[in-house]
C-alpha cells in the first residue's frame, strides 16, 4: 500500500494554441476535470496497478463529490475528510505545448486536519509507503496536516518520500528543508532545485540536497532525470522521445512510476526509467490523469 497525502482538487484546463493575447481575447479548449498533484499522483498509481490511498480533504459540495467519485472509479481507495462550509479547491491551468501555468484557489485543502491525516496514516500497515506532496506544507492552514503525515509515518515505520510541489511558494516557505530533514526522498523539478539547492548544474544540486535528504531525484522534463544518494551514488536516465500534447500533471505521473518501480525493490536507475515511461505517458495526452476506465 502506498499512502499519498496533498490536495484533491478541480481543474480547469485552458488548452491554448498560441500567446494569450492580454486584455483581448485568446482561442483556447477549455475542460473540465479533478487535478491536484497528490491526486494525480494517487490516479497514476492505480494506474500502474498499485494499491494507494489517497489522504486528502474537498468541501461538502458536487465538485468535491464529483472528484472522490472519479478517483474511487481509477481504483484509489479515498480516505478524504469533507468539509463543510468550505469550497472544494480549484485550479485553472494556462496550457500551451511545452509550459503551464497554474492560478490555484487551494480552497479546502488549506484546511485539512492534522487529526484526520494522523488516523488515516495510523490504519496503514508497517513497511508501507508514504508519499507528500509539498504543497500542505507549503500553507500554514495545511502545514500542520504535513507535518502530522510525516510524524505519524515515522511512528508507523513508514518509507517516506516527499515532492516539493512548487517553486514560488519554496521561496517562502524558508523551513523546508529542516521539516523534510532525513526523509528517504526528495523530488524536485529544475525550478524547485534552484530555490532549495541554489545555482548549479543538476548534479551539483542533487548532490548538494542529500545533506538533508537522503536520496534526490531531479526532474529535468525533456532532459530526463536525476538520482543521487547520500552515499555517493549518481544516476541519470534519458527521457523517453515522445509527442508532447500537454505537459500538465508530467511530474506527478513520473512520481507514480518511479515510486511504483522503487517500493517494490527497483533500483535508482529503474526507478528512473519506470517514472520515465509514466511521464512520457502524460505528455502524450490532454490532461493531467491516465484515461478513465473504459474511456
Amino acid at each position: 500500500m502506498i499512502l499519498v497525502v496533498g490536495d484533491l482538487v478541480t481543474d480547469v484546463l485552458v488548452e491554448h494554441a498560441g500567446e494569450i493575447q492580454p486584455g483581448s481575447d485568446t482561442d483556447a479548449a477549455i475542460r473540465v476535470a479533478g487535478g491536484g498533484q497528490a491526486a494525480n499522483t494517487a490516479a497514476w498509481l492505480a494506474h500502474a496497478g498499485r494499491e494507494v490511498t489517497l489522504i486528502a480533504a474537498v468541501g461538502d459540495d458536487q465538485p468535491g463529490r464529483d472528484r472522490v467519485a472519479e478517483l474511487t472509479a481509477a481504483g484509489v481507495r479515498c480516505a478524504v475528510e469533507v468539509l463543510p462550509g468550505v469550497a472544494t479547491g480549484s485550479v485553472v491551468v494556462l496550457t500551451g505545448v511545452t509550459e503551464r501555468t497554474m492560478i490555484t484557489d487551494r480552497g479546502a485543502s488549506l484546511r485539512i486536519g492534522p487529526e484526520h491525516v494522523t488516523a488515516a496514516v495510523a490504519g496503514a500497515a508497517r513497511g508501507g509507503h508514504l508519499h507528500l506532496s509539498g504543497y500542505p506544507l507549503l500553507h500554514a492552514g495545511s502545514r500542520p496536516a504535513g507535518l502530522a503525515a510525516l510524524t505519524a509515518a515515522a511512528g508507523r515505520g513508514l518509507r517516506v518520500s516527499v515532492d516539493a510541489a512548487s517553486a514560488a511558494p519554496l521561496r517562502s516557505a524558508g523551513d523546508f528543508l529542516d521539516w523534510v530533514r532525513d526523509t528517504e526522498l526528495l523530488l524536485c523539478n529544475a525550478d524547485e532545485a534552484d530555490v532549495l539547492a541554489g545555482p548549479g548544474s543538476a548534479a551539483e544540486q542533487a548532490v548538494r540536497l542529500t545533506a538533508h535528504v537522503r536520496n534526490v531525484v531531479l526532474k529535468r522534463g525533456g532532459d530526463g532525470a536525476l538520482w543521487a544518494s547520500r552515499d555517493g551514488g549518481l544516476w541519470t536516465v534519458p527521457a523517453e522521445t515522445v509527442p508532447v500534447k500537454d505537459p500538465t500533471g508530467a511530474g506527478d505521473a513520473f512520481a507514480a512510476g518511479l515510486l511504483s518501480a522503487w517500493s517494490t525493490g527497483a533500483g535508482p536507475e529503474a526507478a528512473l526509467r519506470a517514472g520515465g515511461v509514466l511521464g512520457a505517458a502524460a505528455v502524450s495526452r490532454i490532461g493531467a490523469r491516465p484515461a478513465p476506465p473504459g474511456a
